[in-house]
């Protein structure tokens, strides 16, 4: 994983705002760079750029998108379940099913369930 060493290590403790900018962009990679890096700042606790890049990338078409959100929010899970949980109960009936999958992957089961039945998630 190149963006958080890279990308994620140089803008720790900077201004975060090239991220948006990134998660704006229409090049897929871009987008997908500014999700990945921000788990420099997750490994830290400073999940608030991380929750915000999510939420501008909940509608995004590419599948690569919606794996990334959900690896960068299973990650805040990791680290407080919580936070994770929040967000969730805000906008899991907006996420993909592969971005939710990922997101709760690490969730007991019945709360994975609680989660998947709340809606039909379409593959978009």
């Amino acid at each position: 994983m190149t963006a958080p060493k890279i990308v994620g290590d140089y803008l720790f403790n900077k201004d975060t705002s090239i991220l948006f900018k990134l998660a704006k962009s229409n090049n897929l990679w871009e987008r997908r760079i500014a999700v990945l890096s921000t788990f420099r700042f997750i490994d830290n606790n400073n999940f608030e750029d991380a929750l915000s890049i999510a939420k501008l990338l909940l509608h995004d078409k590419h599948d690569l998108i919606h794996k990334a959100v959900g690896w960068m929010l299973r990650e805040i899970g990791k680290r407080d379940q919580e936070i994770e949980e929040q967000f969730l109960s805000k906008h899991h009936m907006q996420m993909s099913r592969t971005m939710l999958r990922y997101a709760i992957e690490k969730f007991e089961e019945n709360k994975r369930k609680f989660y998947l039945s709340q809606t039909t998630h379409k593959k978009r």
